[in-house]
């Protein structure tokens, strides 16, 4: 059995107790274990299994969600399956019989949509755990794609499972001083840790692939590898952009409708965000569609085949790279209830990222790329509309200072850890 540590939330695990299916599973993260990055999520995610029969935890593929799981299991009784071995498959032919054999242990399922039927048999599971005095932290559920796991799961485990988002590696756990090669590799763990730029990128670059040619194909219809790379690299080269489908259409040569269940699917898999427009009855005539973000600006940068830096600084996109990398972060450590927009009007007046918070009140955050940040004057209209509670500048400096009419300068590890701070 494992022992629980001081932090659950460090990568270490009691290894002279854990069994050998997690020892092995242990030994796929090296890199990740040697430096220790410590993810903020463990601690809440230890509040969740031990106050909910069953959690999901929800993530792209090689985002860490298999070593988080892995070092939450070492602190307690617990049981790995990962549900793409077809021996681990194996043993859930009969779930029941099986997992009632592990009544008193955390059993992690990875990969868990790899078994749509099986949430059936974890209903009847927990309801018999709950009737035996074990209320909580029966169910540990890892999946890569968001949609399918919520309906799945949500059908049969309604009122008995917790979900929580893992996104890559951010600023407030990698440090700020690594504010630049986090935008620059994007946060999955093997592409920021990896000795060089250039491993780093055959890295990103091996992970589009395999997903557009082995993962993608699990989680919807046939579509060609190549047509999808284009689609993909198209989001790429409007990153940040005001979704227009028609454009992104006549370029693939496919219809609106083709293009909408491509992005789906994306935004399905937690590889692109759509950030909503905010909307009010206020009069005003506001921008209706989304902008789309590619959520892990290293991929934005492989699809773009930008090698370093200084090839992104040459790149149009690096403001919209920046403007992208910033959104992820702050939306991410931003407190739970919180609903992000951005905000536009057909006369100028605009808001890169707004924070509604549940007490109604609002942030509006303006992002620039420059040291010497210019506020435009569409930021100051749109405030007036909105009277924010309160008004950023994210720029890519390491001071924060406060300017005239309200607005405060701030570097992003400092507004991001303001914003965790609330949760």
């Amino acid at each position: 059995m494992g022992r629980r540590g001081e932090d659950s939330g460090d990568i270490e695990f009691a290894g002279s107790a854990s069994s050998p299916a997690i020892v092995l599973a242990i030994l796929e993260f090296p890199s990740i274990i040697a430096r220790m990055i410590k993810r903020r999520l463990a601690p809440h995610l230890d509040y969740l299994l031990d106050h909910s029969p069953a959690v999901a935890l929800l993530g792209p593929r090689q985002v860490g969600k298999t070593t988080l799981a892995l070092a939450i299991g070492a602190t307690r009784r617990s049981l790995y399956l990962d549900l793409e071995s077809n021996a681990d498959r194996a043993k859930l032919s009969e779930p029941e019989l099986y997992l009632s054999a592990h009544a008193e242990e955390l059993v992690i399922l990875d990969e868990v949509h790899r078994m749509p039927d099986i949430f059936q048999a974890l209903r009847g599971l927990i309801d018999r755990g709950r009737r035996a005095g074990r209320k909580t932290g029966q169910f540990l559920l890892l999946g890569s794609a968001s949609m399918d796991l919520l309906h799945q799961s949500g059908e049969s485990l309604a009122g008995r499972i917790a979900y929580q988002e893992l996104g890559p590696i951010d600023v407030l756990e990698a440090g700020a001083d690594q504010a630049d090669p986090l935008w620059v590799r994007g946060g999955f763990p093997e592409s920021l840790l990896a000795e060089t730029e250039a491993d780093s990128l055959r890295w990103r670059q091996d992970f589009i692939r395999t997903y557009l040619e082995r993962d993608i194909p699990q989680f919807g219809p046939r579509i060609a590898a190549e047509t999808l790379r284009r689609f993909w690299t198209m989001l790429a080269h409007h990153q940040g952009s005001v979704l227009n489908a028609a454009d992104l259409a006549r370029g693939l040569g496919i219809d609106g409708k083709t293009v909408a269940s491509y992005l789906d699917l994306l935004v399905d898999l937690l590889l692109v965000r759509r950030l909503l427009p905010w909307h009010s009855n206020f009069g005003k005539r506001l921008v209706k569609s989304p902008k789309i973000y590619i959520r892990d600006s290293g991929l934005v940068h492989a699809l773009l085949g930008l090698r370093d830096r200084e090839a992104i600084l040459g790149h149009p996109i690096a403001g919209a790279s920046w403007e992208g990398f910033v959104i992820e972060t702050l939306i991410g450590a931003a407190p739970a209830g919180m609903v992000p927009s951005f905000y536009r009007t057909s006369a100028g007046a605009e808001i890169d990222l707004v924070l509604a918070f549940p007490d109604g009140s609002l942030w509006a955050i303006e992002v620039k790329r420059s040291l010497s940040p210019k506020i435009e004057k569409g930021f100051y209209l749109a405030c007036e509309d909105l009277q924010p509670a309160r008004k950023f500048v994210v720029y890519p400096g390491a001071e924060s200072f406060p300017t005239s009419h309200g607005v405060e300068v701030s570097s992003l590890p400092a507004l991001a850890g303001i914003l965790a701070a609330l949760s």
